[in-house]
């Protein structure tokens, strides 16, 4: 099973300014398309050559999960903006939100700061655990809450090739950049699905 680079629920110059058209030409252009090109060529003859990506992620290891997981996270995360979408959560998911965090914006601040001080390169998480609970997580590199029974709801790539070419090194500039285009109705609906 060959691997194809997912289309964007919208344009590539949709997230301007925040997120600029060369960015996203970049980072989901090459780079997105890149770990599938990767993955594509490394998993013939293996046991992973007709496997889903949830299945690379939760069993494989080296270049083959390193390319299946970024696909993974990357399309996630790109499925997690609009240039008009909802702009806070509600219902259910807010109100854990405030149980756990106090306010929506004790939550923000608690999410930039797991992604501006993840060290390296990788993604902070925002995850539903297996108790129904929610957890802020940080990641290095590929890695995915998933292998550890957690249900992803949103994340933020700190690779610089997210936001280099608009930020330089001000990744605390992108992650407030960032709260403008999640769209709380995608958040919703992955809330709903069960860990």
């Amino acid at each position: 099973m060959l691997f194809e680079l997912p289309q964007l629920p919208y344009t590539v110059d949709a997230l301007y300014p925040f997120i600029s058209k060369q960015t996203m030409e970049f980072h989901y252009g090459k780079h997105h398309q890149a770990y599938v090109n990767n993955l594509n060529s490394l998993i013939p003859g293996t046991p992973f050559e007709h496997a889903s990506l949830e299945k690379i992620i939760m069993e494989a290891e080296g270049a083959i999960f390193n390319n299946g997981a970024q696909i993974w996270n990357h399309t996630f995360y790109f499925e997690g903006f609009s240039p008009k979408g909802a702009k806070e959560p509600t219902g259910a998911l807010a109100k854990l939100i405030r149980e756990v965090y106090g306010t929506f914006d004790a939550f923000k601040e608690q999410f930039s700061k797991a992604a501006a001080t993840l060290f390296g390169s990788g993604w902070a998480w925002l995850v539903k655990t297996a108790d129904d609970k929610l957890a802020i997580t940080q990641e290095s590199n590929a890695g995915n809450p998933l292998r550890k029974g957690q249900l992803p709801l949103l994340t933020c790539d700190v690779w610089e090739h997210a936001y280099y070419l608009d930020y330089q090194n001000k990744r605390p500039d992108y992650i407030q950049a960032f709260w403008s285009i999640v769209d709380w109705s995608v958040l919703e609906k992955r809330y709903s699905q069960k860990v």
